[in-house]
């Protein structure tokens, strides 16, 4: 029997995956893919590696090949967060992946092919006690349903999904996660809200081929903002073409700024001006890529372009640095501390942050 429906995250199954847990109020879980060649275990595994300095509590990777199912018994030992495998097409993979040690796997049942196929991947994942990530693109509708919806819809996607899972179900096994993803922000949005109307299973969610860093950072930004903010979503991947780790810096902002996960330095800057007599871009930029070093720390920097209303304007910030010409203010609280040349700014506030940090 489906899941009772209930959209707030707070009420959505919990499934374990490794040593994590998602849904029942769990903390939302930050995931990445690797772009790396799965059979590649060297490659693989120091990118993991990356991730998980970034922040990355669950980490999948494609596997194509039996090469690459059997790769993961070896990058699973090298690693320390939930691996899951991603499989299409071929249900021998996913059989395989879970005997080698996957914590979930990725399919669609709609492209692993006959019935009979779907069960044993459901016979293996209930042997092993390994959650399945039911995932539905846009793209991939079947015929009828674009017949019905006339063409690719919310209802549509969701529609597929629920009839994988109570496919699954009907197999005598409930350990699941939905996803369903499409490239259409404001589609993806809807198909959310309908189906956390409809199943209280955990939600994957994400915009899928969202793009670059900049233009899939914009959508995923409102895209999962708004969904998150709903109380839809009990795990996250924002999806852009380039390095894995901004997509996980990139998750990371998107829930310190909705107040869904604490801790990090989150810097503020402004805009520049005409006023501006340092090169506050460079400086706000290296400031970013110095403060993730504290990430343990809940602390808000301010980078102000100018002494005039610099430490006014962040007095709410822990600690702040101001422009002037060939030199900076360096406050706390809107409390000026000390001048700084311009070329120590940076040093300043680093030493101010380590201060912070032992009297923490």
């Amino acid at each position: 029997m489906e899941e009772s429906a209930m959209t707030d995250r707070e009420q959505t199954k919990t499934v374990s995956i490794g040593n994590r847990k998602i849904g029942g109020g769990n903390p939302i879980l930050i995931q990445s893919m690797c772009n790396t060649k799965t059979e590649d275990v060297a490659a693989t595994v120091a990118q993991i590696l990356a991730l998980e300095a970034a922040g990355c509590d669950i980490i999948r990777v494609a596997v194509p090949t039996m090469e690459a199912a059997e790769a993961l018994k070896e990058i699973k030992r090298q690693i320390h967060i939930p691996l899951v495998a991603d499989i299409h097409f071929d249900y021998r993979l996913a059989v395989a992946s879970i005997e080698n040690g996957a914590d979930k796997i990725r399919i669609n049942p709609g492209n692993i092919g006959s019935e009979d196929r779907v069960r044993a991947v459901v016979d293996k994942a209930k042997e092993f006690g390994v959650p399945i990530r039911v995932g539905v693109n846009s793209g991939s509708l079947e015929k009828e349903l674009l017949e019905k919806y006339h063409g690719v819809t919310a209802e549509g996607i969701v529609e597929s999904a629920l009839m994988k899972v109570r496919m699954i179900e009907e197999m005598g096994y409930d350990n699941l996660v939905i996803s369903i993803k499409s490239s259409d922000v404001l589609m993806c949005i809807k198909a959310h809200e309908l189906i956390g109307e409809q199943t209280a299973y955990p939600l994957h969610v994400g915009i899928t081929e969202a793009g670059t860093v900049r233009s899939g950072t914009i959508k995923s930004s409102i895209g999962l903002g708004i969904i998150l903010h709903q109380g839809i979503g009990d795990t996250i991947r924002v999806s852009l073409t380039g390095d894995p780790v901004e997509e996980v810096t990139t998750a990371k902002q998107i829930l310190k700024t909705l107040g869904l996960r604490k801790g990090g330095v989150e810097v503020v800057s402004c805009p520049t001006c005409g006023r501006t007599r340092i090169d506050l871009i460079s400086l706000a930029n290296r400031v970013e890529d110095m403060v993730t070093e504290f990430d343990h720390l809940d602390v808000k920097v301010a980078v102000m372009g100018c002494v005039v209303n610099g430490p006014g304007e962040a007095k709410e910030a822990d600690l702040g640095v101001a422009g002037g010409i060939g030199e900076g203010l360096l406050f706390r609280k809107g409390e000026i501390i000390r001048k700084v040349p311009e070329e120590n700014l940076l040093d300043a506030l680093r030493e101010e942050l380590l201060k912070l940090d032992k009297r923490r």
